[in-house]
């Protein structure tokens, strides 16, 4: 078994706040996870969350690609039989706006493909509710990331 997610949005904000939101430690921290996440091509970061049955309730990261404002590539290690996977971020500008697109690779075999199922509703409840109010946020108080 293999699946991917895949999901589009479209925001009403600048490349670089869409950019700011998924890079900056805080705003992760706002919306996915505890982390110490840097957007630098080789940096090793883990994002927390509190521990469940058979997980320990952190994910190792490693940055692979960076492109400022386009493109970010991340390795997504959540231990043991849950797999390694990769998550890509591209954002293009779209009228007034920036297009989102997360592609979340990779899950092969059983327990990774359900984990994909329960990631793939998360993921879009995250980006269609809490990032969209980030994102109004940062574009009502004028923020210049």
């Amino acid at each position: 078994m293999e699946r991917d997610i895949v999901i589009e949005i479209t925001y009403p904000a600048s490349l670089e706040s869409v950019w700011f939101a998924l890079t900056d430690p805080e705003l992760l921290r706002e919306w996915l996870m505890d982390n110490n996440f840097r957007a630098e091509k080789g940096a090793r970061c883990e994002f927390r969350m509190p521990p469940g049955p058979g997980f320990s309730g952190v994910v190792q990261c490693e940055v692979i690609e960076v492109e400022l404002h386009r493109r970010l590539v991340y390795t997504w290690d959540g231990g043991g039989a849950w797999g390694k996977t990769t998550v890509v971020w591209t954002l293009e500008p779209s009228g007034s706006g920036t297009r989102l697109r997360l592609e979340h690779r990779d899950f092969r075999g059983f327990r990774p493909f359900l984990l994909s199922l329960m990631m793939g509703s998360g993921w879009k409840k995250k980006l269609n509710t809490t990032v969209r109010e980030i994102l109004k946020r940062l574009e009502r108080s004028g923020v210049r990331v």
